[in-house]
């Protein structure tokens, strides 16, 4: 399935809208991962844990979209957009939520 944050696709005619589609996965990060960032934050640095779990929800995410998607009957989902949210107190929950319109193709 084709997935683009364009409005459309290149020698492709949209014949159907079949709605918006979402994605959305919340995730928390473990004291150990936390630990591990507040080290980066002093010296400096990429937190590899942190990274790691934002590419998994992402992903996970996105290929929740395209299932529902693929529910639809859809061929591909045009113009899709990616949030990302920090949420609970201590700011250890992350949201990712992606959505797009599913589309059918002449």
């Amino acid at each position: 399935m084709i997935i683009t944050t364009t409005n459309n696709i290149e020698g492709k005619k949209i014949k159907e809208y079949k709605g918006v589609v979402f994605g959305e996965v919340i995730t928390g990060v473990n004291i150990v991962k936390d630990f591990m960032a507040g080290i980066r934050d002093i010296f400096g640095g990429r937190s590899q844990s942190y990274e790691n779990e934002l590419i998994k929800a992402r992903e996970e995410a996105i290929e929740e979209m395209k299932i529902k998607a693929r529910n639809l009957g859809a061929d591909a989902i045009i113009g899709i957009d990616i949030d990302y949210e920090v949420l609970g107190q201590s700011g250890s929950i992350m949201m990712v939520t992606v959505s797009g319109t599913a589309v059918v193709f002449e």
